[in-house]
């Protein structure tokens, strides 16, 4: 199972203009890009990151001390940014002490400056100020300037404790002082503490001043909502999603429409952070009305680029919710919203917001196209986030340019594991490496680690279709170094996730070697992952892992005498039916059928029961339901192989030859896709399946036609098996093969010596 990386989804409107928002896609695996305003990422011109990261680390090193590149470094931002170097050393401070990403050194370093100039005139003394306070905020004034932000916190403190004391007509100025606390406290990046400072302000506001009570109120909403999403604090979501309804009570639309359909879209977000988080999907589907809302004021003729924001946040709520609920009606929706997001969205006008939108274009249809047989959608998606690469370069955006690499190697792995080739895989193997170089464990832990998980996921799928394991052993370490972050303490189900998919890695190395030490370690790893995939928690992804478990439990039934592993095997598959219905997951529903029908095969062979045989086939039969060859036609052909082997079985345990005709049919069609071109190893099986049962079918009768089709069907095997590339394979083939060679000449004389008549 792959994981996207989704830090920065919608872009929402706080502050009266567009903010990011981020939102977590359960599982993992496609990278989605915010992109205006406060949370997007920035360059400041002439400014390298490199130099950036070196002034913020010395900052604190006498100015004279300082190379002349640095110094040049520290004129230029003043210039730039319009600060003192007294601001601009507690610019630094601030970033040093909230220990800022180092691509979002630049967007922070902007912020805190435009919030340095906004408290030079917040800040100011006002006519009839008590002269104390007109003192306190001519030392606070001064103490900004200097960039002495803790004193200038110390001195209106001190000058909102006189004026909260003064008469009541004096309240609004004291509201004034608790928001310009709670401005210097976004500006030092401290939310929670803004949030009580404009929580307060609006508290001291006097009757009769309403609409200034709900812009502090507004606020308010803003920084809880910072500190839920940019620090996952489910708390402050859920506070600021209280809020935004307590101000959507008291903003009726009738009366103030704007202000109104902004609040909706303040909510919307707030209800995406916390949903996207939650396995209930109340919260997203709230989320999504939330914007239908705003829709009803913000309208494309009067505000285009607030309507195509909304449009865009509508269809990427549309694209959890719809990823949650495994809905593609939704998902179709939210294609249809990003559409029209991008009619105003356009790469002319907003490059930024416009392949934000083209990288969630990408994720909802690649969501799309992983429920659907042919590759259209996934071809689409590769497309958007092709288009989004050119303004997300790596030069100029290296975060975003590394989560879009992510995104697009998603797709071509789905794409190449459609394909018989191995260049859309290779592909993908080189997009995830290329993610990594901007995604170092150092500065980004679980990105880095989620990254490692698709890189094993791409891997995996590459050595699937390669007779050595290198690739495969590759996968191994890269999810054994992906659980070195996705521990289970700290991200539960991404542990269970990687856990899962290390498992497969091991069953799947497992399978190609003698010993069962890989399978053991499989089945360990799966049994782990369902400490935490349960079916309570996420029904779907606990019977993915408990059908997984059931496969390496029947590999290693098919090696051992009894039948324990193989009884444990059955129950598994029952169990994880039990969320994989046909109705709900049809795929997922045939694939299990078919697994549990292999695993019935061989009870009924070991145990010689003629009941688990039949039960065999029946869910054989109950797979092609759904695996049709329109559909998925390798999987078709790989269960009417299947069904092939339960029929042998079968008509080896009765007197007639009806069995064994529908196995000779079964594997005949299964040729007609599984061929030498696309899947010789496949094909090679199946032909030695063909000749197993031909010849079976050969010792019934008098004649030698069935015998001669068994010789063939064996050497055509022979061409793939090779003693090279499968040893184990060629041997027991050429064994059958002069098994039925030296029938065929005994048949042959007997013919010959035969009486005529």
């Amino acid at each position: 199972m792959r994981a996207a990386l989704c830090f920065a989804v919608l872009a929402c409107m706080f502050a009266s203009q567009p903010q990011s928002a981020y939102a977590q896609q359960a599982q993992g695996g496609s990278v989605a890009i915010g992109g205006s305003a406060i949370g997007s990422t920035i360059k400041i011109e002439g400014v390298p990151y490199a130099k950036l990261e070196e002034a913020v680390r010395d900052a604190k090193r006498p100015l004279e001390l300082l190379s002349s590149s640095q110094q040049q470094v520290i004129l230029l931002l003043q210039e730039k940014l319009d600060l003192n170097q007294r601001q601009l050393r507690a610019a630094f401070d601030i970033l040093g002490e909230k220990d800022v990403q180092r691509e979002q050194l630049a967007t922070k370093l902007v912020e805190i400056a435009e919030r340095f100039k906004a408290l030079q005139a917040t800040a100011a003394a006002q006519p009839g100020d008590d002269p104390k306070v007109t003192a306190l905020k001519a030392e606070a004034q001064t103490a900004i300037q200097s960039g002495d932000l803790q004193k200038a916190h110390g001195l209106l403190t001190s000058a909102s404790e006189i004026e909260t004391a003064a008469l009541d007509t004096r309240a609004l100025r004291a509201a004034d002082t608790h928001a310009t606390l709670g401005q210097l406290e976004l500006t030092r990046l401290r939310y929670v503490e803004a949030a009580k400072h404009f929580a307060t302000a609006a508290a001291r506001v006097p009757s009769g001043r309403e609409d200034k009570r709900l812009s502090y109120l507004d606020l308010e909403a803003d920084a809880l909502y910072l500190q839920g999403s940019e620090n996952s604090d489910p708390t402050a979501a859920t506070s600021a999603i209280e809020r935004c309804r307590q101000v959507l009570a008291l903003r009726p639309r009738e009366q103030v429409p704007l202000d109104w359909a902004m609040t909706q879209i303040r909510l919307g977000g707030a209800l995406q952070t916390l949903g996207a988080r939650e396995s209930d999907p109340k919260k997203l589907e709230q989320a999504v009305e939330a914007y239908q809302l705003a829709l009803l004021e913000y309208t494309r003729e009067r505000f285009p680029l607030q309507w195509a924001m909304t449009q865009n946040n509508w269809g990427n709520a549309l694209w959890v919710l719809g990823e949650r609920q495994n809905n593609s009606e939704m998902l179709h929706a939210a294609v249809q919203a990003l559409r029209l997001a991008l009619l105003e969205h356009t790469r002319e006008r907003v490059p930024l917001r416009w392949a934000m939108t083209q990288t969630n274009m990408g994720l909802v249809l690649q969501s799309l196209g992983d429920r659907e047989s042919g590759t259209e959608k996934l071809e689409e998606a590769v497309q958007a986030y092709r288009l989004a690469l050119l303004e997300y370069t790596r030069e100029r955006f290296p975060l975003q340019w590394a989560m879009t690499q992510n995104n697009l190697s998603l797709v071509l792995q789905s794409l190449g594991e459609r394909e018989s080739g191995t260049e859309k895989l290779e592909d993908a193997v080189h997009g995830l490496r290329l993610a990594l170089l901007e995604h170092p464990r150092e500065r980004l832990p679980r990105q880095w680690a989620t990254v490692q998980n698709n890189l094993g996921v791409a891997l995996q799928s590459l050595g699937a279709r390669e007779h050595g394991t290198t690739r495969l052993e590759e996968a191994v370490q890269a999810y054994r170094l992906a659980l070195l972050e996705h521990t289970r303490e700290r991200v539960p189900l991404d542990w269970a996730m990687t856990m899962n998919n290390l498992g497969t890695a091991l069953r799947v190395l497992g399978s190609r070697e003698s010993g069962t030490g890989r399978l053991e370690q499989a089945v360990h790893a799966y049994r782990l992952a369902l400490l935490e995939r349960t079916r309570e928690r996420v029904p779907l992804d606990w019977a993915t892992t408990m059908n997984n478990l059931g496969t390496a439990l029947r590999v290693l039934g098919s090696r051992e005498s009894g039948t324990g592993r193989l009884e444990e095997a059955v129950h598994a598959y029952r169990l994880a039916l039990l969320e994989h219905t046909r109705e709900r997951v049809p795929l997922e529903w045939a694939t299990i059928e078919n697994d549990l029908g292999n695993a019935l095969r061989l009870l009924g062979v070991r145990e010689s029961e003629t009941d688990k045989l039949e039960q065999s086939v029946q869910a054989l039969r109950l797979a092609l339901l759904e695996r049709t060859r329109e559909r998925v036609p390798l999987d078709w052909a790989t269960t009417l192989n299947n069904l092939g082997n339960a029929l042998i079985a079968l008509g080896e345990r009765e007197s007639g030859t009806g069995r064994l005709e529908e196995a000779v049919q079964a594997y005949r069609l299964a040729l007609l896709e599984r061929t030498r071109e696309r899947v010789p190893l496949d094909w090679a099986m199946t032909q030695n399946n063909l000749g197993l049962v031909l010849h079976t079918l050969g010792e019934r009768e008098s004649g030698t036609e069935k015998l001669e089709e068994a010789v063939k069907a064996y050497r055509l095997s022979l061409l793939e098996y090779t003693r090279e590339r499968a040893p184990r394979r060629s041997e027991e083939t050429r064994a059958a093969l002069d098994d039925t060679v030296k029938l065929l000449e005994k048949r042959a004389g007997q013919n010959r010596n035969a009486p005529r008549p």
